[in-house]
């Protein structure tokens, strides 16, 4: 136990310095940089050439976006996500070891050339996160934190980071054997990583540039706009796509029908959803607990009263 109490208190150290170095030290390896180089490059074109101009340059919720941004890439791993990951993969390697196994890795990729690598990585976790994104929108339990997402009713590029942080912790868990099977290094996560959210910025983002044939395989804002439809045919939606598209052209969840540059936005009764970042945290929690209460049968509930 000794050694994983040192893991969490040092995981807490670690990570603080690592963000304070990011912050004071700009470089071409800075993810902090990247990403505010990353966001202020789309906000410039949503302010030039924006798809829906009557559509504020400062959209409604801009500053919460840009608060959840920072939050979920920045914050969240200094509160705690940082330290319980490094537990967590350490109680891992543990339970391995108990079978004599060192490692996960079953695919030597090192050999490869650096661009079949990367390219390797960038795929293999994007049908990933593309399976994860459809189990978001299938379960029950996890819509009411993936409605955090879908209550933006004014698309732009920082709506992509508005997520819970319980999204995180469903990705990561899912990712991380797969990914771990491939035994890729952090350098290669950070340059997909640069270029996913990069995708990811487009794909919210209020701005028009058509992409030709390249829209069957990259996603794109006037596909992803659908995913946010606030009505749709299909009971738990479509158009999955993280930054490609190719998965749901390949397993029948495209759907476009028309120009969805004025959609509505959400879900229904999105109006009375919380607009604050800590109810919002808070809500998918008190959602289940509702949902429990409102489902229990009446001999349940005569149950609980005679047990009371």
């Amino acid at each position: 136990m000794e050694k994983y109490r040192n893991i969490f208190s040092t995981s807490f150290t670690d990570y603080g310095n690592y963000l304070w170095h990011e912050m004071l030290n700009p470089s071409w390896g800075n993810y902090f940089y990247w990403l505010l180089g990353i966001s202020l490059f789309f906000w410039l074109l949503e302010v030039i050439v924006p798809w829906r101009e009557q559509q504020a340059r400062i959209r409604q919720d801009f500053w919460l976006d840009g608060f959840y941004m920072f939050f979920n890439f920045f914050l969240f791993s200094l509160v705690g996500f940082n330290a319980i990951s490094n537990i967590g993969v350490q109680a891992f390697n543990d339970f391995l070891g108990l079978f004599g196994i060192s490692n996960l890795v079953a695919f030597e990729v090192h050999s490869w050339p650096v661009w079949a690598q990367l390219l390797t990585l960038f795929i293999v976790r994007d049908f990933i996160q593309w399976n994860v994104h459809r189990l978001l929108h299938h379960s029950d339990y996890l819509w009411r934190f993936h409605k955090v997402h879908h209550s933006v009713q004014q698309m732009g590029f920082a709506a992509h980071l508005r997520f819970h942080w319980g999204e995180t912790i469903v990705y990561r868990t899912i990712e991380y054997i797969p990914l771990a099977m491939i035994g890729f290094g952090i350098q290669d996560f950070f340059l997909v990583h640069i270029f996913a959210t990069s995708i990811g910025h487009f794909n919210h983002s209020n701005i028009y540039i058509p992409l030709g044939p390249l829209r069957y395989l990259f996603n794109n804002p006037q596909m992803h706009i659908w995913h946010h439809a606030k009505h749709l045919p299909h009971q738990h939606g479509a158009n999955y796509g993280i930054s490609l598209s190719v998965w749901d052209y390949l397993f029948g969840t495209a759907y476009m029908p028309e120009d969805g540059r004025d959609i509505e936005l959400g879900f229904e009764d999105v109006e009375q959803y919380p607009k604050r970042f800590m109810e919002q945290q808070l809500y998918p929690f008190k959602e289940s607990i509702l949902t429990e209460i409102t489902t229990e049968t009446p001999a349940e509930k005569a149950k609980e009263l005679e047990n009371a």
